[in-house]
């Protein structure tokens, strides 16, 4: 089985959030950039990938056009663990973070899709068996920066039945007003992106202890500073969570010795695919962390996401960006009922993309 052809889409779907569609950095945001990836063998069977897009989407298209397909044309599909080790080694010198992973990421995602459905079987089967069928969400608002806007979409996503909530929000009264709107006992997490030196988040962990944080999120910047972290969770008392901007199983190790994390959070479109997912997840579980995957997307890698937490022996929470995309590249494996979402039972991913969604919103550039 050969792969005869590569082709990638960039995909752009507008969204709603019920607050200004600004990113993080405040640049506008207008929609949502994914790159979907489909590699087509000799045998005929595709498979559908996703490789990390939103501000890099473009830059990561063209490093899997130009860099990695001319490599592939002619090579065994089936040698998904060849062809992942290869592409590490090939490619190294570009780096081992970024769009470069990122890329690598698509492919490998493509190939266990294919490996389903040539064997028939749900990508969950390949990965050892479900453990579960329905995995537990959490809805992921976006930044609102309005603490009146935090506690209605808090108390509507709670009644959606969604029962974990997480900010992307730097401020103290933001914070309170989502744990008002919560009352006790509902967990909340606090996403802040890598905003503050290592003095500034002990002293912002001091103001938001009384908020009783399920975990506190990339609270440091650089993200890669895992000393600073692991200090930051002695001394602060709340669970830290982070690895959304670690690529490959060696940048968890270091992470996980150094004792930075409860809660790690590899993400399937960004730390090498399917295939370094695993690995990292084998490494958590040695070291006692917990993986919750970093899944705020709408294609083939959130299936992929939604397989590998079904696969595993320990429970665990599926992201879900709480936003209204104004079209479903996967259907309604996207939705979560009742705070919880369906596990596909198909071959490989389960569903593949909506070709009429690529064909209305991929960018014709």
């Amino acid at each position: 089985m050969k792969i005869a052809n590569i082709e990638t889409f960039l995909i752009r779907l507008p969204f709603k959030t019920g607050a200004p569609t600004e990113d993080l950095g405040g640049r506008s945001w207008p929609t949502l950039d994914n790159v979907f990836v489909r590699v087509d063998t000799d045998t005929g069977i595709s498979g559908w990938g996703d490789a990390f897009g939103y501000g890099a989407a473009a830059a990561t298209k063209a490093a899997i056009d130009h860099i990695l397909t001319p490599t592939l044309i002619g090579r065994d599909a089936r040698d998904i663990a060849g062809i992942s080790d290869q592409l590490q080694r090939d490619n190294h010198i570009w780096g081992r973070y970024g769009v470069t992973m990122f890329a690598i990421s698509g492919i490998d995602i493509a190939l266990w899709d294919i490996a389903g459905k040539r064997a028939g079987l749900p990508l969950h089967q390949l990965l050892g068996g479900a453990v579960r069928r329905r995995v537990p969400a959490y809805a992921s608002l976006f930044k609102y920066r309005d603490p009146d806007l935090v506690a209605e979409n808090t108390s509507t996503a709670l009644a959606e039945g969604y029962e974990y909530v997480k900010l992307h929000e730097t401020g103290v009264a933001e914070t309170r007003a989502a744990r008002e709107a919560a009352g006790d006992g509902v967990p909340i997490m606090l996403d802040t992106n890598c905003p503050w030196t290592p003095l500034e988040a002990r002293a912002m962990a001091r103001q938001l202890a009384d908020y009783d944080l399920y975990w506190l999120e990339e609270p440091i910047f650089p993200p890669e500073d895992f000393e600073a972290l692991a200090d930051l969770q002695t001394d602060c008392g709340i669970p830290i969570a982070a690895g959304e901007n670690a690529c490959t199983a060696f940048e968890f190790k270091k992470m996980f010795d150094a004792e930075a994390v409860t809660f790690a959070q590899p993400s399937v479109t960004k730390v090498g695919g399917i295939s370094e997912f695993r690995k990292v997840m084998t490494l958590a579980e040695t070291h006692k962390a917990h993986v919750v995957p970093h899944s705020p997307y709408f294609g083939p890698g959130f299936l992929a996401t939604l397989h590998l937490m079904a696969a595993s022996p320990v429970d665990s929470l599926v992201e879900r960006f709480y936003m209204e995309v104004e079209a479903s590249p996967m259907g309604t494996w996207i939705d979560a009922g009742n705070g919880n979402f369906e596990v596909p039972d198909g071959p490989g991913l389960g569903c593949d993309p909506d070709l009429d969604v690529i064909r209305d919103y991929a960018d014709p550039s």
